[in-house]
């Protein structure tokens, strides 16, 4: 009786273990076995512009999860959540910028082995599975309700985008489908090109003639260069060595009669002026004696280089050989614009500085000239400050927060709840040294760095470190110094929304210490280009993107609005802080550059005006804004403003390539393609802005806008291309995202003034520009992409998938940049380099499958087509 009463004790303890499992404690080995699956069930619901989704929760573990004792975390690109029509098991949250929360209703209850569904929708169409929740992890809470354990979700999946519904944005989105059918059509105009038709230099050059003869280079040329220019020497040697595998001598000065028996490469400075324009202009001869480089600069010189290198060919790369076969060529040339720039966000999220030195040499082979680097962000602050040791401790870093108001930056575009976690990009800083080692590096290709600190909106990582700072000096009884670059009015009660969903990013513009706090990351920015042997005299004060309602009910900034009349409205305080920021700066002799709502006003009912207040300072408006507010570049430049047109439409890396699913990036401003990026007229935008970002046309909207005035021109002093990281992860994806797009921009950049740009007439202009990108697509598709797959090891460029058609049992094949291979399967496998090339209409059968393939060797997606 004793044994039978022993063995029914330890089975009981059992049972009771086990409820304690299955509905205490959750293990994180357990907590792994809940998966989770996301579906975009549809775009086309009413409100218009909204979408319904649902998750489904699978519990995998032993452990019951019920109303209290858990919450999801994800991050989504940022969309307001709407109210549930249907009572559902669980709420979505927006918590913060991309932040979001599944919480579960009172009566929730997931068992072991069950499933269930949580629908929400919310507001603005999600076509792509970048928009998708990412980051995703659970915490669990004790009965108390604290936080007990953090797990990231290892089981996630998002369910694929196939329906019409799913694709497009709503019922008004006039883009195309993404299928094989459409993409063929859209390829018919484009046609392959012969070697002799294709562009030998991009950007263009101003002046080019080729002979037929041919100078054979190896290491018995000896490099001479005159004094001055020995880092484009250096340069030089350093590159030529990848493609022959051999050192060539170099030698300062300039050749003479002894010297110049073998055949050399001269470097040097001259007058040369090509369009009437002499800054960075440069001749570049290739003849039987040699190469001869004459800048009118150092610029110059290093631009010819360029042009040199990539009249290399490509097989060199590919298979370095101790000798080059040149062609004879004559090429004189100078840059459209001064100032060509790209922009790179490393805020949102990170990358290392030996990223940031390849995009550099990206730059320098496009004849790119500025830098824009945005480093810090809501999401990040990403350059050590001596002396605000907390702007890196806590706003370099991202991780789980218990609410938006701890002294800490939340979870960002998936970067999940540890700070550091690898192939998150969530953390990360430059180091003083490293800033500086990216300074040099840069200035060594004839490229200027602008530093970015973005206020008084977007400011949340200086937000939070400040806070961090101030806690830590009031704890030490240091009452003066924790509010010397405070940032906030901590009685604000303000409610707003950014434009990223940011509910306190603003800065307090009635603070002095918030002007002091400025002052101070200029002054030191200013310290390590003095280190690295440059002065600062641009800067980029950010200034975009203030939301409606910031400051309203902030105690400070209500007694600063009532000492102050002029200020009507509390936006007007945008404006008011620009005012006092700028001449601290031009006391500094800096340049302020901005994003254009720092020379403008806006009115109540939403509009913008330009603001002649700062017209005569060194004020430089970037603007970005042609789609919905079309003519505000124009408006502007009229106005007096110098201006840098940084057009969406055209310009935008991070806008994805079109609208497949699968396609990484954003589109609120579209879809931006290297076309885009080739086809732009400065002076003449209207004509090369074509449809809004749903693909309605966007002629009507022209009509009784500002064109830009003649005398104007002069205003338009360049061009940036932007790069914002929100969808961006890591080197490739960032890398990606800029090519082949880089090419076209820096055509419009550089290049002189194509005819089309002045042609009034649209079926006219629109042959001559499908005529100019042919040859445009044809030069990169195969002369210019496949040299990057050598060039520093190797870049990530985007190859475009394949057009097809089945028509009577005949697949017909075409691709948008000719001159790519176009290889097929028809038993369901995937193309290979092996697989057979499409050269002409071939009976096929089944499900086809397509690539197109480069002379390197790299593949685009697959192209799927099925035969009737």
């Amino acid at each position: 009786m004793k044994r039978i009463f022993l063995y029914q004790l330890v089975a009981l303890c059992f049972l009771v273990l086990a409820g304690c499992s299955r509905n205490g404690d959750v293990t994180k080995e357990q907590a792994q076995k809940i998966g989770i699956s996301w579906k975009l069930i549809t775009n086309f619901i009413e409100p218009a512009h909204s979408f319904d989704a649902k998750f489904t929760l699978r519990n995998g573990s032993d452990f019951t999860l019920d109303g209290t004792n858990w919450a999801l975390f994800f991050n989504m690109s940022p969309r307001p959540i709407q109210r549930n029509k249907t009572p559902q098991p669980a709420i979505i949250e927006h918590l913060n910028g991309d932040w979001y929360k599944m919480v579960p209703g009172k009566d929730f209850k997931l068992a072991p082995g069950d499933s269930i569904i949580v629908n929400y929708t919310g507001t603005e169409g999600v076509i792509k599975e970048t928009d998708a929740p990412m980051g995703l992890y659970f915490v669990f809470y004790d009965k108390e309700g604290k936080e007990k354990e953090i797990v990231q979700v290892a089981d996630f999946k998002v369910e694929p985008f196939v329906a019409k519904e799913q694709i497009l944005r709503g019922k008004d989105d006039l883009v195309p489908l993404p299928t094989a059918e459409q993409r063929y059509k859209d390829n018919l105009k484009f046609t392959k090109l012969g070697a002799e038709q294709l562009l030998k230099i991009i950007p263009s050059p101003v002046k080019m003639s080729a002979g037929t003869e041919t100078f054979t280079l190896d290491s018995k040329a000896n490099v001479f260069y005159q004094k001055g220019l020995e880092k484009e020497a250096k340069y030089l040697i350093e590159k030529l060595k990848t493609v022959t595998g051999t050192d060539f001598p170099i030698r300062e000065g300039l050749p003479t009669t002894t010297t110049a028996e073998a055949p050399s490469i001269v470097l040097n400075t001259g007058t040369v002026s090509v369009n009437g324009i002499a800054k960075e202009a440069y001749k570049l001869g290739v003849n039987a004696s040699g190469v001869n480089i004459t800048g009118s600069d150092a610029a110059g010189v290093f631009y010819g280089i360029q042009s040199l290198l990539q009249l290399v060919p490509t097989e060199s790369y590919q298979k370095p050989a101790p000798s080059i076969l040149l062609g004879h060529i004559q090429v004189e040339d100078a840059p459209r614009f001064h100032f060509r720039s790209m922009h790179l966000d490393v805020g949102r999220n990170f990358q290392t500085k030996e990223s940031i030195k390849r995009v550099l040499d990206l730059l320098a082979s496009y004849k790119v000239n500025h830098f824009l680097f945005y480093t810090t962000e809501d999401e990040g602050w990403r350059v050590e400050i001596d002396g605000l040791p907390e702007l890196t401790d806590v706003g370099a870093h991202r991780a789980h927060m218990s609410g938006i108001g701890a002294p800490a930056l939340h979870p960002s575009y998936g970067s999940g709840p540890v700070a550091n976690d690898e192939g998150k990009y969530g953390s990360g800083y430059y180091t003083r040294a490293d800033f500086i080692e990216i300074l040099k590096y840069a200035n060594d290709r004839h490229i200027k760095v602008i530093p970015e600190v973005n206020f008084p909106g977007h400011a949340l990582a200086a937000i939070k470190s400040m806070e961090a700072r101030y806690e830590r000096l009031m704890k030490e009884g240091k009452e003066k110094e924790a509010n010397e670059y405070r940032l906030i009015d901590p009685e604000d009660k303000s409610v707003y929304l950014s434009a990223q969903a940011y509910k306190n990013n603003t800065v307090s513009v009635a603070r002095e210490s918030t002007y002091h706090f400025f002052e101070k990351v200029v002054d030191e920015f200013a310290k390590m280009y003095k280190e690295a042997g440059l002065t600062m005299d641009t800067f980029h004060t950010g200034g975009d993107e203030v939301a409606e309602g910031a400051w309203t009910k902030s105690p400070m900034a209500i007694k600063l609005k009532a000492e102050n009349p002029e200020i009507k409205e509390f936006r007007d305080l945008q404006t008011y802080f620009f005012r006092k920021l700028l001449p601290r700066l031009e006391k500094r002799n800096l340049k302020v550059h901005g994003w254009e709502e720092v020379a403008l006003t806006k009115t109540n009912a939403g509009i913008y005006n330009a603001n002649p207040e700062f017209v005569g300072h060194p004020v430089v408006p970037y603007v970005w804004n042609n789609v919905y507010d079309v003519d505000l570049g124009n408006r502007l430049a009229n106005a007096g403003y110098q201006v840098v047109l940084c057009n969406v439409t055209n310009f935008y890396f991070d806008m994805s390539y079109n609208n497949d699913p699968k396609e990484p990036g954003l589109y609120w401003g579209g879809f931006v393609d290297t076309r885009d990026n080739w086809a732009f007229a400065p002076f003449n935008m209207f004509r090369t802005t074509e449809q809004t970002a749903l693909g309605k046309p966007m002629k009507e909207e022209f009509v009784g806008k500002q064109q830009l005035k003649p005398e104007a021109r002069k205003n338009i002093i360049g061009i940036e291309a932007q790069l914002w990281c929100e969808t961006v992860k890591g080197r490739d994806m960032m890398e990606y995202s800029i090519l082949p797009k880089l090419m076209g921009f820096a055509e419009s950049a550089w290049a002189a003034e194509r005819k089309w740009e002045n042609v009034a007439d649209d079926a006219a202009r629109k042959k001559m520009i499908d005529e100019g990108w042919n040859v445009f697509a044809n030069s990169i598709a195969q002369r210019h992409m496949p040299r990057m797959r050598f060039v520093n090891g190797g870049y990530n460029y985007r190859l475009p998938m394949p057009g097809a058609v089945v028509e009577g049992g005949m697949l017909k094949a075409n691709v948008e940049l000719p001159g790519l291979a176009i290889r097929y399967t028809t038993d369901g496998s995937e193309p290979t380099a092996k697989s057979p090339v499409y050269e002409a209409p071939v009976k096929a059968s089944g499900t086809i499958k397509l690539k197109s393939f480069d002379m390197a060797g790299r593949a685009s997606r697959t192209s799927v087509v099925a035969a009737q």
